[in-house]
């Protein structure tokens, strides 16, 4: 059971790695591009880049925070089940 757990445990890092280290991941989408290139307007490059890059940041968390949470959920229904069967305190 433990061999399962840790392949599946591993499965999981595999998938949230290829997630948020590839290059699809770290984009934003066509309408929060064009919020950014409104609002920037005449701002320099420089400007541009900074507030794209903090806007993919932000876009990031956003995606990850419902993962955690449910994955925190996932795991603590596992361990309680678990502790049901085995007959634990």
């Amino acid at each position: 059971m433990k061999r399962k757990l840790n392949k599946i445990f591993a499965i999981m890092a595999l998938v949230l790695s290829f997630a948020l280290f590839s290059s699809e991941a770290y984009s934003q989408c066509a309408m929060c591009r064009a919020t950014v290139e409104s609002n920037v307007g005449t701002g320099s490059k420089k400007a541009e880049s900074e507030v794209g890059s903090g806007l993919n940041t932000g876009i990031l968390y956003l995606m990850v925070v419902p993962y955690l949470l449910i994955g925190t959920v996932g795991f603590l229904w596992y361990k309680s089940n678990k502790k049901k069967k085995s007959g634990g305190a």
